[in-house]
């Protein structure tokens, strides 16, 4: 089984990316999305004893953790500590279920992949990127942002031109959806050594 890894700065279109993938009929295991759910599982108790704040009605609230991380961006390293286990060992146990159902390819959607060494776990990596312009557009129209909050998300991610040097596989979001799902298209052949 080809285990891939797909990562891409924030509004670069990698979650659109990734539902292509799904489309194509390719398991896709969501790190995003695994976090959203620990909050509301396994990582309550440890979070809470480091960010009581962050503690809303029995669940983690991730406004109120933002706003933690925001006047403290250091502490994203106790968070971390805590959160990647937890989402590393939701990755293996579907892995492993998708290795004994038989698939022949599986993605793992991992925002921060180049950034945490996850690209040791993976085949080969897919990086979705557009232009810096179309990013920040994308990004800014989103509820709630501020140039701040943009700024702090960056900061933590490695740049766009080093995931794209790195990357094995690219997948350009800024030609449309068309454009994105032939890339998509090309790259699960390509694996699957088939040559349309």
């Amino acid at each position: 089984m080809i285990v891939l890894g797909l990562t891409g700065s924030i509004g670069t279109g990698k979650s659109t990316t990734a539902a292509m993938f799904h489309d194509f009929g390719v398991p896709v295991h969501d790190a995003d999305a695994t976090v959203h759910d620990l909050y509301r599982s396994e990582a309550v108790a440890p979070v809470a004893a480091r960010f009581p704040e962050a503690l809303k009605d029995g669940v983690i609230d991730r406004k109120a953790l933002s706003a933690v991380l925001a006047q403290s961006p250091e502490r994203f390293r106790e968070l971390e500590a805590i959160i990647h286990p937890l989402v590393r060992a939701r990755e293996k146990a579907f892995v492993d279920a998708e290795g004994q159902k038989g698939s022949a390819l599986v993605l793992l959607d991992i925002p921060l992949l180049y950034e945490t060494g996850g690209e040791a776990r993976v085949y080969k990596v897919v990086v979705v990127t557009c232009d810096p312009a179309t990013q920040r557009q994308r990004v800014l129209a989103r509820p709630g942002m501020t140039e701040e909050k943009f700024a702090l998300i960056l900061s933590r991610q490695m740049p766009d031109a080093e995931k794209r040097r790195r990357a094995d596989f690219l997948i350009h979001t800024d030609e449309g959806l068309e454009a994105a799902r032939k890339q998509v298209e090309e790259v699960i052949n390509t694996l699957k050594g088939r040559r349309d």
